[in-house]
């Protein structure tokens, strides 16, 4: 149990220098060269994680329409979800984008009634109050006048991708292949889209060494090794509920790095908007 905790925990640690990670590497990439170099050197380290693992073969061992939802589930994430969660970063303030994406799983239950005939329930609702509550606190610290000074296409950016990441996870349920390969047929389904978006819009060439430190960080840590990580702690895990409850220290941890790296001014009200979001995470989980 100490070392599914160790890893969760280095789970936590990693996630919580993707806001970071993303705001610096678009300091030096635009985002289809981000999305697509990050996306490459993902789907080369979870193809090596398989190929350790032994279980590369099996990638060649599905069915047609294992393919066919791999590559539309692709499509939303990673291609879609990050063109637009990247654009929102490069739009906002890490601390903002950061927190209204971290509202993700509210979509998630709200989209599951209609797709998945989860009942909504009263607690759903009061869930969702207290963590868009959290998000317009942080968006706005704490006064409404100040969506006016924020880019309106980055916070509508924020806010659609965790439509996008919530359609991504519901269709996932219906994927019975190991999470480790869905991931790498993800990726791999979706490098031709991230290709040509990067060759359409942008230059595949034209990048800077710093440019490409961060997508290898971002392919690495945001995508790649940290996912696996984390299956390898549930699988330890003899209380997954324990150990799931400690992704909820990382948008807190992540404020530490956006500070020092980034040198955002973190306001009060961040703290209290996210205390909000988070608060209204634990109670629609505590009863689930």
């Amino acid at each position: 149990m100490n070392k599914a905790y160790g890893l969760a925990l280095l789970t936590v640690l990693f996630w919580s220098t993707s806001a970071t990670a993303f705001k610096l590497s678009l300091q030096y990439l635009d985002v289809p060269q981000l999305l697509f170099y990050s996306s490459l050197v993902s789907t080369v380290v979870i193809g090596a994680i398989l190929r350790i693992q032994g279980k590369l073969t099996m990638v060649l061992a599905l069915e047609k329409k294992d393919y066919i939802n791999s590559f539309f589930l692709g499509l939303l994430n990673p291609f879609i979800y990050y063109l637009m969660i990247f654009k929102a970063y490069e739009l906002l303030p890490a601390q903002i984008a950061q927190s209204v994406n971290y509202t993700w799983a509210i979509m998630l239950a709200l989209l599951s009634v209609p797709l998945l005939k989860h009942p909504f329930r009263k607690i759903d609702f009061i869930a969702m109050i207290i963590c868009y509550t959290g998000a317009v606190i942080v968006s706005t610290h704490g006064d409404l006048s100040g969506f006016k000074t924020l880019s309106l296409n980055g916070i509508l950016l924020a806010f659609g991708s965790t439509a996008v990441w919530a359609f991504y996870w519901i269709f996932n349920v219906r994927m019975s292949q190991d999470p480790v390969i869905g991931l790498f047929l993800n990726f791999l389904f979706s490098l031709p889209l991230t290709t040509i978006s990067c060759l359409w819009f942008s230059s595949i060439t034209d990048i800077s060494l710093k440019g490409f430190a961060g997508a290898v960080w971002v392919g690495c840590f945001e995508f790649g090794f940290t996912f696996v990580i984390w299956l390898t702690a549930l699988k330890l895990s003899t209380n997954n509920g324990k150990i799931v409850n400690l992704i909820f220290l990382t948008p807190f941890i992540s404020l530490i790095f956006i500070r020092f790296f980034l040198n955002e001014t973190v306001f009060i009200s961040t703290f209290v908007g996210l205390a909000f979001i988070v608060s209204g995470l634990v109670l629609q989980k505590s009863v689930a």
